[in-house]
């Protein structure tokens, strides 16, 4: 993109204070802001929103062309004519000149401040790579790798070694023979996985819109590499499914190498090139030949064996005389096991993680490019539509098996709640990035999983790695092999975020906890009326978290990728906004009765969440009325989130015949009301009891 005003300058990607990643020129000192961008800089959205639509009334073209489409700005005065601004009308971009940005340090900060990062030195500290930079990186050798097999003959070692632990405990301490409890789990394990394929045949064949397909009907390149692919290793071809809907998604499931299932979507082949695609097959079919399915079944054993010997000796201890001498070891088993069954659900998640590290290098040696599987990775970056929150699974009712298969996807469809194609032009098909300001979408994208605490603690609890951290892998993988690696992410921290982690903690949990605590100084003291203060301030708490969970002063038209360079966003803090764009396909893809959407703009792909407050309103609706919105023009509002992955919680969904409201916003602050002012009445009533 040039300079509109220099016009032979080129803009290049600079951070700001914010965090914000913003197009800079470093002749004339200008800064060019995408469409909704002017919002990250404001602490008063509404009076900012104001000034932009009184501004726009008065504007008049200029000479100026816009950077990205060519065509004729205009201008117009902006805060009571105190900075004079260059618009587009078509991509609703905005031209600051070096000049405006001082003006408005002065002006008002709260209302728009905008201060960039000196500009470095070297290409390479902004995350770009130069001649310079290439010569002087040091090499990686394949040596050099990380050994992943070790990695998973150590962690499937520790965990029996813990098992064998607790049962050594079981009979020592406890004087029980745990040979009941370990005979049931792993005969429930052994049978979930013998059935669990043949299961999920029956489930894809009745609620998803899904169709078995032969490999001679898959297109001709792929069929080449699949069946060059597993020739070359020795594994019969997998049976293909593909599910008809525009959410890109691929996973796999099986017993072993030779009867394994591949499935993937209509939005993976439309959005994906042939190189591409063949990276997040082979991926799939890396998953198959380590026989990862098998490897996680066996993995679940422990946590699973685990949480029975502690219901086990729960009920034992729950059934002995408190008198009984053995009752306080049955009690300390039981907490050790619990305590080692938490344990190892983590070992077991980053278990998984390794191997899905362990399939992405299969991937770049059968393809001979690692770059085909990252610039994937790209285009269906961050996120897959998975359960809901509030979903949780019981941990009586765990499943190995079903665990396994939730783990051989592209993308972790239990951590997360969400799915987004970002970092990605949907006007692009290009597989190598050339162009800067694709290059620092993609490097925008990054940021929160690189930068944002938030993006640890939701990896801490998933089966896939943070796609930034998958791709730098593979970049690793590329180096190694002589080849360029697809992008590096070299940029500057401007700071640690984790003030912003800690606030929303805070927040997070300070109703219950405030309100926890009041309940047990009432039980504690005796005191009556307290048990309403309780109610009276957890109300009172539970509005001041959704003020700043779900702030609604202004609602301002933004785009995907200038969403996706806000780093200082998380499931708790919320930027409100509105997008428009067309509906291209289910939450979860092909399945009859999902009610979330996948949005594309003309800049990439969002999931939007669609929330009721009663998921049987959220299931008819997906199941009666979903269908109607496919390919669907549509305007939306909510509130952009990200836990870990991109996704707006919908607030009003608008198409030319009808709006959709979600009332969960609603029926939260009725709620909050009713906790305040009952609580308060209660306290009263109590207090002159």
């Amino acid at each position: 993109m040039n300079c509109p005003t220099c016009k032979a300058s080129e803009l290049r990607p600079v951070l700001t204070k914010k965090g914000v990643e913003v197009d800079h020129c470093d002749s004339c000192g200008g800064i060019w802001l995408d469409k909704g961008e002017i919002f990250h800089f404001s602490k008063r959205r509404k009076e900012l929103a104001n000034a932009l639509k009184s501004g726009l009334q008065q504007a008049r073209p200029t000479s100026r062309q816009c950077p990205k489409t060519g065509e004729t700005l205009v201008e117009f005065p902006l805060l009571d004519g105190a900075l004079i601004i260059d618009y587009c009308p078509t991509n609703g971009g905005m031209w600051f000149d070096k000049g405006e940005l001082k003006k408005m340090l002065t002006v008002d900060p709260k209302k728009l401040a905008i201060t960039i990062e000196p500009v470095m030195g070297e290409d390479v500290e902004r995350g770009f790579d130069t001649e310079e930079s290439i010569q002087s990186r040091k090499p990686v050798s394949l040596a050099s790798l990380p050994n992943l097999g070790l990695r998973a003959t150590m962690t499937i070692i520790s965990l029996y070694g813990l098992l064998t632990l607790v049962l050594i405990l079981c009979v020592e301490l406890a004087k029980l023979s745990p040979s009941w409890a370990l005979i049931i789990g792993v005969s429930i394990a052994v049978l979930q996985f013998l059935l669990g394929p043949w299961l999920m045949d029956l489930s894809l064949n009745w609620f998803y819109k899904m169709d078995w397909v032969p490999l001679y009907q898959l297109s001709p390149h792929l069929e080449r590499f699949v069946r060059g692919t597993c020739s070359a290793k020795g594994m019969k071809t997998p049976r293909f499914g593909i599910i008809d809907d525009g959410g890109p998604n691929a996973f796999t499931y099986g017993h072993t190498p030779n009867n394994a299932r591949i499935v993937i979507t209509r939005g993976l082949l439309d959005l994906l090139n042939e190189s591409e695609v063949e990276g997040v097959v082979a991926h799939e079919i890396g998953h198959a030949k380590n026989w990862d399915m098998f490897l996680m079944t066996v993995v679940q054993l422990v946590p699973l064996i685990l949480y029975y010997i502690y219901r086990t000796l729960i009920q034992v201890k729950s059934g002995s005389s408190n008198n009984n001498k053995g009752s306080g070891y049955v009690a300390l088993v039981a907490i050790v096991s619990y305590v080692l069954y938490i344990v190892c659900e983590y070992i077991v998640l980053w278990f998984s993680r390794t191997r899905e590290y362990y399939a992405d290098r299969f991937a770049g040696e059968v393809t001979k490019s690692p770059n085909s599987l990252a610039s994937a990775l790209v285009k269906i970056a961050y996120g897959l539509a998975g359960q809901e929150g509030g979903k949780e699974e019981k941990a009586s009712q765990r499943s190995s098996t079903l665990d396994a298969v939730g783990a051989m996807g592209i993308f972790d469809s239990g951590a997360a709640r969400s799915f987004a194609l970002s970092a990605y032009a949907a006007e692009s098909s290009s597989t190598t990035v050339t162009d800067l300001g694709r290059r620092s979408n993609i490097l925008g994208a990054m940021k929160w999983d690189l930068w944002n605490p938030w993006a640890k603690y939701f990896e801490l609890h998933s089966t896939h790695p943070l796609v930034a951290n998958r791709m730098n892998h593979l970049g690793n993988q590329a180096q190694a092999m002589g080849q360029e690696p697809f992008i590096r992410f070299s940029l500057r921290r401007p700071e640690s975020y984790w003030d912003e982690f800690l606030v929303d903690i805070i927040i997070m949990f300070l109703p219950f906890v405030a309100g926890a605590g009041l309940i047990g100084a009432a039980i504690f003291a005796h005191i009556d009326w307290l048990y309403g203060v309780a109610f009276a301030v957890t109300g009172f708490l539970m509005l001041f978290k959704l003020g700043f969970s779900y702030p609604s002063d202004v609602f301002p038209e933004m785009s995907v990728s200038s969403l996706l360079k806000k780093v200082k966003v998380s499931g708790v803090r919320g930027i409100p906004c509105k997008l428009k764009g067309k509906v291209v396909g289910k939450g979860v893809a092909g399945l009859i009765w999902s009610e979330d959407f996948v949005l594309q703009d003309e800049t990439g792909i969002i999931f939007l969440d669609y929330r009721q407050p009663l998921r049987i309103w959220e299931f008819f609706f997906g199941l009666m009325r979903a269908e109607e919105l496919q390919d669907a023009e549509v305007e939306i509002k909510g509130w952009y989130r990200r836990s870990p992955v991109p996704y707006i919680e919908l607030k009003t969904l608008r198409t030319d015949q009808k709006s959709r409201e979600c009332y969960v916003y609603i029926i939260k602050t009725l709620t909050a009301y009713l906790m305040l002012f009952g609580g308060a009445a209660a306290t009263i009533l109590l207090f002159f009891k």
